[in-house]
Formats: C-alpha cells, sequence, structure tokens
C-alpha cells in the first residue's frame, strides 16, 4: 500500500462507523472507480473547512452570521429546542413537528471525557434560553447516561435563571412499530411513567 492511501486510510477510519476496512474500500473506490468524485469531495471539504462556522444565534453550522432558521421570521421564538449535535436538529426537522428556534451544544456533558459546562459554552445557551421572548425551553438531548445528565443539569440551572420558564423534556419509550416482547425493560419503564391521557381509546 502505497503511503498516501495508507494515510487516507488512516484518517477516514477515525470518522464514526468506519473502520480500517470501510476505510480502505472507500479509499479504493474513490480512487480506481470514481476519481471526479474524489477530487469533488475534496475541494468541497476544503471549502467547508474555510467557510462553515457556527451561527451567533443557535450555534448550529452555517456559512453566514446567521443560519436560515434563525433568520425564518415564521418560526416561533417563543420556543427554544436544545440539542447535543446538529444530527439531531436535522433529525427534528424531518419529523415536520417542531417549528420553534433550536440551540445546539455541540455536545454533552460527560466530566469522565473532559467535557464540562467551559468547554459546552453552556453559559451562551443559558443567555439565549433566558430572553424575554422564550417561554419554553425543550430539552431534547439523547437518552444516554451523559445526554440525561446535561438535561437534568440545564433544567436545574434554567429554573434557578429563570423560575417561570416552562421546561420540557422529550418523552421517551416504545418506537411507533415497536412490540412490546422485543423492547427492552428500560424503555418499557419509561413508556409506562410517559404515558398520558387519550382521546381515542
Amino acid at each position: 500500500m502505497s503511503h498516501l492511501i495508507a494515510e487516507l486510510v488512516d484518517l477516514l477510519k477515525r470518522l464514526p462507523g468506519l473502520g480500517p476496512r470501510s476505510a480502505q474500500r472507500l479509499v479504493y473506490h474513490l480512487l480506481r472507480e470514481d476519481r471526479t468524485a474524489a477530487q469533488r469531495i475534496a475541494e468541497t471539504l476544503a471549502a467547508a473547512v474555510v467557510r462553515v462556522r457556527h451561527c451567533s444565534e443557535c450555534n448550529a453550522f452555517t456559512e453566514s452570521d446567521l443560519c436560515v432558521r434563525c433568520t425564518d421570521p415564521a418560526r416561533d421564538a417563543s420556543q427554544l429546542c436544545v440539542v447535543e449535535t446538529p444530527a439531531d436538529l436535522e433529525a427534528i426537522e424531518a419529523s415536520h413537528v417542531f417549528h420553534g428556534r433550536y440551540y445546539v451544544l455541540m455536545g454533552r456533558l460527560s466530566p469522565l471525557d473532559g467535557v464540562g459546562p467551559r468547554e459546552l459554552q453552556v453559559d451562551r445557551f443559558l443567555e439565549r434560553a433566558t430572553r424575554t421572548e422564550v417561554q419554553e425551553v425543550i430539552l431534547a438531548t439523547n437518552f444516554t447516561p451523559d445526554g440525561e445528565a446535561t438535561a437534568q443539569w440545564l433544567a436545574q440551572r434554567l429554573r434557578a435563571l429563570a423560575p417561570n420558564l416552562r421546561i420540557t423534556r422529550l418523552a421517551r419509550g416504545v418506537p411507533v412499530g415497536g412490540e412490546l416482547e422485543y423492547a427492552d425493560p428500560a424503555t418499557i419503564a419509561y413508556a409506562w411513567h410517559d404515558r398520558r391521557f387519550s382521546d381515542v381509546l
């Protein structure tokens, strides 16, 4: 294997979901089958590294000072949804159920990994969340131990800073199309405790 190919494989295998073999297959495919695509990927990635930055309002990625969602007057400024990553934001957008504003933490609190409030610039989020127009903050961090701890920590800080602010958390439970016998006990427990009244029973 040439030095350049080995270096490419080493770089690509650091990406989430790519091991050494997948990275090697990807490099060989681009060099053997699609050099035009390889060139475009290299040029676009180089441009993105230079031009993409954080939105000054929501901290998501953008090429301008403000992203398209923060400049959209049709979005509800009274609701602020906080997520861990831009990918989480896009997942919520794909559901078409939320039309408010966002804040992206770019991570989650994880003391074991050295990620604390300072690393996440939590003060910036707290300032954004406690503005007068915000009436509800929706905590949409992931349901991992670190994600749950982050949601709890943020909720405590928000309650101390803005006692009248409505703070909600995404519900947890059995996924659509899921069957109870295949769900783990923790998922069933969350679904049980997060149950709500229904007018269709």
